[in-house]
């Protein structure tokens, strides 16, 4: 029915491939492609019940993705490398006429921050073309906009406070390791938080807020509040939202390890002169620590991600709570890649499919949130990440 170009051979995109061959009366041919092609020739390797084509390519070359895409001739593009390498792959698909999404909006090389303007930038550009460009269609972003929408259809009148909230509570065995590109997660979270509150952002420091909540079958888990780019497309499309925030669980231990990469400057993104060769101390870091599609093998434990709201149903004060709780050893067993990868590349699997299959429709650029929840949520559950609703409950949290 259509054929797939998947950009990126990390643990998504190996997730992304598998799943995406599941489903062959949707994704009738695919072709996963990366800088390094054996990476991608070792995933193809290992999805035994399909032929997966693959391919050599630079994400951050414009004539090369086009070229690329001109042969392969896809109906869209998957892209799950890098956030640096959005807009370039953004640009080769509206030259080649090629529907478009992503797992995490773009930010650039020389600054840690990552926010929506540069890809809405991109709307007339898709809209005048007759393009789809969706972005964020991962679990965070992606599936906690769904799971918003979702709550916000069926469950409310008005969503007034939105916590979304993620815990990883396997066990790696690690010293220190992080869950996907240790460059784009040490970015991530050691910036400043901000949350939306009263129609304004209010900003914090890195882990300044901490609560204690308790995840769905792992117990109580220190939460730390930081931003994370939904909130910006969520404040922007449920404008009732008076408070919005984005929680994350650390670890004692990790935490201490990232204090003495800051402390020691190893967290810099600012080139310095190593031995007459520019180095970046981050991106150096990065090549020491261990490599995040290793992880799976021996990792125990789950992830539980989901959705906090309170709101206003019928008249009165009312209460929601969203998850979905996903195996890391489950996640490995049937894709080769842990918990973390597997709960982002499920979502965009289903995300294309909701395209492909005229469920999701319209020109230019679009948070998933815009789209109607309700197939995408009756399909992501037999695809792999069940979920669970409970009503009327304590949230945890004091409004």
């Amino acid at each position: 029915m259509a054929k797939v170009l998947i950009i990126g051979a990390g643990g998504v995109g190996r997730v992304v491939a598998h799943k995406c061959a599941q489903v062959p009366e949707v994704f009738e041919e695919i072709m996963l492609a990366s800088r390094t092609k054996s990476k991608c020739d070792a995933i193809a390797k290992s999805i035994t019940n399909r032929t997966i084509q693959t391919a050599q390519v630079d994400a951050e070359n414009v004539p090369q993705l086009v070229a690329l895409i001109q042969s392969f001739k896809p109906d869209m593009v998957i892209n799950v490398a890098l956030p640096y390498q959005d807009l370039y792959i953004m640009d080769a698909c509206l030259e080649t006429g090629v529907h478009y999404l992503d797992t995490a909006n773009y930010e650039p090389k020389d600054e840690a921050k990552f926010e929506y303007s540069w890809q809405w930038a991109y709307q007339d550009k898709f809209k005048a073309k007759g393009l789809t460009a969706i972005l964020g269609c991962g679990f965070d972003p992606g599936q906690s906009q769904i799971y918003t929408a979702y709550l916000a259809k069926h469950y409310f009148d008005e969503i007034h406070y939105l916590d979304i909230v993620d815990c990883n509570g396997g066990d790696h065995g690690k010293a220190f390791a992080t869950n996907f590109n240790p460059e784009i997660n040490i970015r991530e979270i050691t910036q400043n938080g901000k949350y939306w509150k009263n129609g304004a952002w209010v900003e914090t420091k890195p882990h300044e807020i901490m609560e204690k909540l308790t995840y769905p079958n792992i117990g109580v888990r220190d939460s730390y509040l930081m931003y994370h780019e939904e909130l910006e497309s969520l404040v922007k499309n449920f404008p009732t939202l008076k408070q919005a925030r984005f929680w994350m669980t650390f670890g004692q231990e990790y935490l201490t390890h990232l204090r003495v990469i800051q402390n020691i400057g190893m967290a810099s993104i600012t080139p310095i002169l190593y031995k007459g060769v520019e180095i970046v101390p981050l991106q150096f870091l990065k090549e020491t620590l261990p490599n995040p599609d290793t992880l799976g093998d021996n990792y125990t434990g789950e992830t539980s991600i989901g959705c906090r709201i309170k709101g206003i149903k019928n008249g009165k004060e009312k209460t929601a709570y969203i998850w979905n709780n996903c195996s890391h050893q489950a996640a490995f067993n049937e894709t080769g890649a842990q918990g973390v990868s597997y709960t982002t590349g499920v979502p965009a699997m289903v995300g294309a499919l909701m395209f492909l299959t005229g469920k999701w429709s319209g020109a230019g650029v679009f948070n998933v949130e815009e789209f109607n929840p309700d197939p995408f949520m009756e399909a992501i559950g037999p695809y792999g990440l069940p979920w669970e609703v409970k009503e009327d409950i304590d949230l945890e949290f004091q409004y």
